[in-house]
């Protein structure tokens, strides 16, 4: 029986999106597919735009009892059998990262566009494989694309605060801290898969950390080089627990990241140090108008710094808010924001960062590529980092 993997012309083109509803699938049935991505597909399908067609996990009980609850007409235990069947428009992909590049690869093959929780893949060279399988690559306009779930980019605080950076109205960007200090305890890594390379994909730089560092890049543009030292302060795994790094922009600002699971007191953080102004960001899952504060410096007018504070109507950063925008783009046949080179970014730098401290050598942008260890793994293979090989004891 041929798939949309050994098959990759089993399907025809799908039919256009207008005047009709998009036709979407749920890959996975677990908490970030219950509670995140089928919440914003449904709220989403209330003003007429989506409608879920189809679910699929390996636990046939798990997503038969989700589908079920949600009202989805289809359950499956085999994506490629739901992608032949169904045909859906849109995937939305809520796995662990070791799945990402394969099936995110059977959508695209299957003519469908991908919407991938964080982090979308776990190398470079895994996410340059997805690449090629878009549209684009393959000669066909207008998609499908991949997309990566970044919903800290979305909402009315970071619309606001990245136009106000775009036009320089609080001058140019000098120092910036990007701050994601979490608590995770021996409970958390006793879950066999986490804090492993091969199935977490790496630590807290790039499972937990992610999302603020994207939201750094997103803000400030492309980063120029970065170095970073990494440790294993508490926690028996085979990833970093802490991380901390010195990046430099291209627009010459220059940022401390630091990114930990040993912090009792959490808070996820960003400040942005202007010539005019300071705007900070402090929050944890999620920031409304009310987590964005915006200092100016002592000679500002007044007027112009009450319209910088004016963030308009709050619209919180969720998964809702960057679907609504992915859905315009399907409608428009245009690459969405948090795809291809915009969403390729953050993992190189997360890269570069793992590369600049297993090696003590400062990293610049675009030097990781094929031929480098660090392109297929995050570890690199560097002494006292890469997993252990394990060996077979005879029965």
């Amino acid at each position: 029986m041929s798939t949309p993997a050994t098959n990759p012309g089993a399907f025809q083109p799908l039919p256009p999106l207008t005047g009709r509803r998009v036709r979407a699938a749920v890959v996975g049935a677990g908490a970030i597919g219950r509670g995140s991505h089928f919440p914003a597909l449904a709220r989403l399908a209330e003003e007429g735009e989506t409608e879920v067609v189809a679910a699929v996990d390996i636990d046939a009980n798990a997503v038969e009892s989700f589908s079920a609850e949600a009202g989805i007409p289809h359950a499956y235990t085999d994506l490629e059998q739901l992608l032949r069947e169904q045909r859906p428009d849109l995937v939305t992909i809520c796995t662990p990262p070791t799945l990402h590049r394969a099936q995110t690869i059977a959508a695209l093959r299957a003519g469908a566009w991908v919407w991938c929780e964080k982090p979308p893949v776990p190398t470079l060279a895994d996410f340059d494989a997805v690449e090629d399988e878009e549209g684009p690559a393959k000669g066909t306009v207008g998609g499908p694309y991949a997309s990566i779930v970044f919903q800290h980019r979305f909402g009315s605080g970071s619309r606001h605060v990245r136009r106000l950076l775009a036009e320089q109205a609080m001058g140019r960007p000098l120092v910036a801290h990007c701050q994601t200090t979490w608590y995770r305890d021996t409970t958390y890594y006793a879950v066999p898969w986490r804090g492993r390379w091969e199935t977490e994909g790496g630590g807290p730089a790039m499972g937990h950390g992610i999302h603020q560092m994207d939201l750094l890049l997103d803000l400030l543009g492309p980063w120029s080089e970065v170095k970073a030292m990494a440790g294993r302060l508490v926690h028996d795994v085979e990833t970093e627990d802490v991380s901390t790094a010195l990046v430099r922009f291209e627009n010459g600002a220059m940022a401390t990241v630091v990114n930990s699971v040993l912090s009792p007191d959490e808070v996820s953080r960003i400040r942005i140090d202007c010539e005019r102004a300071t705007v900070e960001l402090t929050h944890l899952y999620g920031h409304s108008n009310d987590n964005w504060r915006v200092t100016p410096a002592p000679d500002v007018p007044g007027e112009e710094a009450a319209a910088w504070q004016d963030f308009g109507p709050d619209v919180p950063s969720s998964h809702l808010e960057q679907l609504r925008e992915l859905v315009v783009s399907m409608r428009a046949g245009e690459r969405p924001r948090s795809s291809g080179t915009d969403g390729r970014t953050s993992l190189e730098l997360i890269t570069a960062l793992y590369k600049s401290a297993f090696t003590d050598t400062t990293v610049r942008a675009g030097e990781i590529g094929p031929g480098d260890p660090y392109y297929t793994a995050l570890h690199g293979g560097a002494p006292g980092w890469a997993p252990v090989a394990r060996e077979e004891v005879p029965a």
